[in-house]
């Protein structure tokens, strides 16, 4: 029987006040914040950090296929997917599909994961959710939607919680939708919307899934869903007969929000890293349809809980100061130029983007072999005993690292100025420059401790240009040094 051998989440780091969003706008300040991308960040970025968080450590090579699910993903032609599997360095044969079109995209990733393992197609497969998506400014999207990702290994061996049912319909409605031609989410009015839609489908199809295996609401131990907003969440959860202190211990709408395909994963992942052995799960998620699967834990849950997941990235976060910065990072208003050259003159060069891929992607140098000094980028000789030709592929990405040396550079052309260029010196070895993100500039000193995360560089010719930066080590999982 398949099921989830490990999971993983993303959180951004910062966090914008809805009484702040309130105050711009003049109208009564809600509860609660939501979770704010850096400029830096997108749906694919984030999904890159939740694989990571998934997988940890762990071999790689084994992994035979990604699926990305995303209402928000970068490139509309153009497979996410296998750029990602590119950043994580998965095996070439590995199956890389894109989700698209529906808020049920996660969960419908999660099926043909699930469907893959068990008729013997893959052993395991990595699914991963990420959505950044943007409300009218002083809408209701605005207040309730949030940025993040999760990631969940399915597989058929050492599970910590296996699939026990797995059901689906679809309802076509128009309720809430984004066209080819839109920026922002639309919505019909709100209580046909809720009413004929969200509320509706998902109660009816929770309610004869229970039905159908003879379970009752107080037959689960925990309740993962996907909600617009904290008042849909309860209201649902009222109707279905679930305890909402209970069952349905929701942490992500007051302080995430609505993160859209990604939102019932997270629920998932929160609910799993809560989860004690035995227990049985209830995910269902809801768009133009609902899917619903019955998951229960088993003896291995705890090895799961070493994962930054949902509770660290929670407690490692930083509160935007004003509205102003949210539009800033959201490129929402035009801004006075900097008086540089433009981008356009530094559009990527696809060719040179196809090379770098085994090293760029995966900051991936060289070490020795006579003498074990790690050097970035590539080299043929080595620094430090010369030897000619004598170098082995040497990973960067997971070595714990410093800073060196750093400038803030205030006159670079940035959204979040000052740039922070950097000199980061790697454990046991090797030092690269690149810019720093998600840092306060004046606590950047001499010996930070640094890890490394990908980023965006730049959007020029309809590329989007990645590579990686250095953070200020957000949260560490448990075992590793808190």
């Amino acid at each position: 029987m398949p099921g989830i051998a490990s999971y993983g989440a993303y959180i951004p780091l910062y966090r914008l006040s809805r009484a702040e969003i309130a105050r711009a706008w003049g109208v009564a300040p809600p509860p609660g914040e939501r979770a704010v991308a850096n400029y830096d960040e997108d749906s694919l970025t984030m999904a890159v950090a939740a694989a990571r968080d998934c997988l940890g450590r762990a071999d790689r090579s084994s992994i035979q296929g990604l699926y990305f699910a995303s209402t928000t993903a970068p490139y509309k032609e153009k497979q996410n997917a296998a750029l990602i599997a590119a950043v994580l360095g998965l095996p070439a044969d590995a199956t890389t599909v894109d989700f698209s079109g529906s808020l049920r995209c996660g969960t419908n990733a999660l099926k043909a994961a699930l469907d893959a393992v068990a008729c013997g197609s893959a052993e395991n497969v990595l699914v991963v959710a990420a959505d950044m998506r943007m409300g009218y400014p002083a809408g209701p999207g605005e207040m309730n939607f949030g940025d993040g990702a999760a990631a969940l290994l399915v597989g058929r061996e050492d599970l910590i919680a296996e699939i026990e049912h797995f059901d689906s319909r679809y309802y076509e409605i128009q309720d809430t939708w984004r066209s080819d031609r839109d920026t922002f989410v639309r919505s019909a009015e709100d209580r046909f919307a809720m009413d004929e839609g969200y509320l509706r489908v998902v109660r009816e199809t929770v309610s004869a899934t229970l039905a159908k295996y003879g379970l009752a609401p107080a037959d689960v131990a925990q309740v993962a869903l996907n909600a617009p907003n904290a008042r849909q969440l309860r209201s649902v959860v009222q109707k279905l007969g679930f305890e909402e202190k209970t069952q349905v211990r929701d942490v992500l709408q007051a302080s995430v929000g609505d993160t859209g395909c990604a939102l019932s994963l997270m629920s998932l992942v929160a609910a799993l890293e809560r989860a004690d052995s035995g227990e049985r799960i209830l995910l269902a998620c809801y768009g133009n349809g609902c899917d619903v699967a019955l998951l229960k834990t088993t003896e291995r849950i705890d090895s799961g809980k070493d994962r930054r997941g949902i509770q660290r990235h929670l407690g490692a976060k930083t509160a935007m100061h004003s509205y102003e910065q949210y539009l800033r990072l959201r490129e929402l208003l035009p801004l006075q130029p900097p008086a540089r050259p433009p981008l356009e003159l530094r559009t990527p060069s696809p060719a040179a983007l196809w090379r770098e891929v085994p090293w760029e992607m995966r900051l991936t140098g060289t070490r020795c072999r006579r003498c074990g000094q790690p050097q970035y980028p590539p080299q043929r000789v080595c620094v430090n005993c010369h030897a000619k030709d004598e170098m082995e592929p040497y990973p960067f990405v997971d070595v714990p690292a410093t800073v060196f040396s750093f400038s803030h550079d205030y006159v670079m052309q940035s959204i979040d100025p000052p740039v922070t260029v950097t000199f980061v010196d790697f454990e046991g070895g090797g030092r690269i420059m690149c810019d720093m993100t998600d840092r306060d500039p004046a606590a950047v000193e001499v010996g930070l401790s640094l890890e490394m995360t990908f980023r965006r560089l730049y959007y020029v010719g309809g590329i989007y240009n990645y590579w990686w930066k250095c953070q200020p080590v957000r949260c560490r999982p448990s075992g590793a040094g808190e």
